[in-house]
């Protein structure tokens, strides 16, 4: 493995495990990265759920500083739920940020992949009710008494239009399972984007987090002073599955620049 490359972290959605971004992590691989995808302490199928936004920042920001520590250099991808955890759990373990420490490692870059980008104080759902979309919720999610919710149809709202062949889908909406979804309406601690560089994947054909969505999380953070590097795929929520070669082309471009 050529060590020169960074190692990459994926911060998974709701609804998905590692198992769901196996396409994904084997195309960098065969990259030659080295590729890690910690699996979220909301996706443990407990009932009631035991573990919630806090929880999962905690499992991050854990795994994520033992790389920076051992002196890895460090690009993280936040999918969906995934942008509100790495936001949350990684202040202070920037590059730019350790290097002032005199510190080896670091996080170099975020790269949101229609990811929920959130300042502090800020839940997803504030964003969704931003948009007038709260009637949308009870339709789009099937949810249990104790909270934790399941996608009513993830082959519509996840995948999307895709050329795969159904059989490639159908593996891929089998690992989607339930999740807390009482995590959508637990605001935001940390905005780790304020002091690490920053990309964007933007999905245009998203159902789930709206391009209008996306557009408004980078406008926001580039007034806050964030500079983003962006690009865009014709492509659904789950470009993880759908356009595999665009997410590690924008990977590789963000690292190379």
């Amino acid at each position: 493995m050529t060590t020169s490359k960074p190692t990459i972290v994926i911060i998974h959605g709701g609804w998905h495990v590692p198992e769901s971004y196996e396409k994904l992590i084997l195309a960098l691989r065969n990259a030659n990265y080295e590729v890690h995808c910690p699996r979220l302490p909301t996706t443990n199928l407990s009932q009631p759920p035991n573990a919630d936004l806090y929880t999962d920042s905690d499992l991050v920001r854990t795994y994520v500083s033992s790389l920076v520590q051992a002196g890895r250099t460090v690009v993280v991808l936040l999918h969906s739920y995934g942008g509100q955890v790495g936001s949350n759990a990684l202040v202070g373990l920037g590059q730019e940020t350790r290097a002032k420490e005199g510190l080896s490692g670091g996080v170099s870059h975020l790269i949101y992949l229609s990811g929920f980008a959130l300042s502090e104080g800020v839940t997803m759902m504030d964003k969704v009710q931003e948009f007038g979309h709260m009637d949308l919720v009870p339709v789009s999610f099937d949810w249990a008494d104790d909270g934790t919710c399941v996608h009513a149809d993830p082959r519509t709202l996840l995948v999307g239009p895709s050329d795969l062949a159904p059989n490639e889908v159908n593996e891929y909406v089998a690992t989607l399972i339930r999740w807390n979804g009482k995590s959508m309406y637990q605001p935001s601690r940390h905005a780790a984007w304020r002091e690490i560089p920053v990309a964007w994947v933007y999905t245009t054909q998203d159902m789930t987090v709206p391009f209008s969505y996306q557009k408004s999380f980078v406008e926001d953070m580039e007034k806050a002073g964030r500079p983003v590097q962006t690009f865009e795929i014709a492509t659904g929520h789950a470009p993880h599955l759908t356009a595999t070669a665009g997410v590690v082309d924008a990977i590789q471009h963000v690292v190379n620049s």
